[in-house]
């Protein structure tokens, strides 16, 4: 991210993975417009050892949200497809931050405006998708999210 050690800079994990350190970096690459909110934040954060990722990724989500009221079809996709690979290709805390901190903050119906949480759906990819719904039931029932 920014150089400074994370969570899970310090672990054996396989190359292949996607760590805290390193998930905004292709987000930030699919969504180019949102660089200068994720430069403000870590100015604002550079003196903490580690950083509040989640608040970040509430920047992000309001930022997704804008980009839905804007009809911005192709950054959503882009976006997305970054989100699934959190998922997919995530350790356990870019996954937890991809769907409790994202997709939950897009569930969110006090961000949205002139929008619908559920318009963001048809952007979302498979595993996405079932992650989204997972946070669908914790609300409505109760059901605790898991990986499975």
């Amino acid at each position: 991210m920014d150089g400074r050690p994370s969570p899970s800079s310090g672990s054996a994990v396989s190359a292949d993975v996607i760590t805290s350190a390193d998930m905004m970096e292709p987000l930030l690459e699919a969504c180019p417009a949102f660089r200068p909110t994720w430069v403000a934040f870590l100015e604002e954060w550079r003196s903490e050892p580690e950083l509040p990722l989640y608040l970040a990724i509430a920047d992000l989500a309001r930022h997704l949200i804008s980009a839905l009221a804007a009809g911005d079809a192709e950054t959503l996709t882009r976006v997305f497809a970054v989100v699934e690979r959190w998922h997919v290709e995530g350790d356990q805390y870019v996954r937890e931050a991809a769907t409790v901190g994202l997709l939950e903050d897009l569930q969110n119906e006090g961000l949205h405006a002139s929008t619908k949480p559920a318009e963001l759906e048809r952007f979302l990819l498979p595993v996405s998708l079932e992650f989204w719904r997972k946070v669908e039931r914790f609300w409505q029932k109760g059901e605790i999210i898991t990986d499975d």
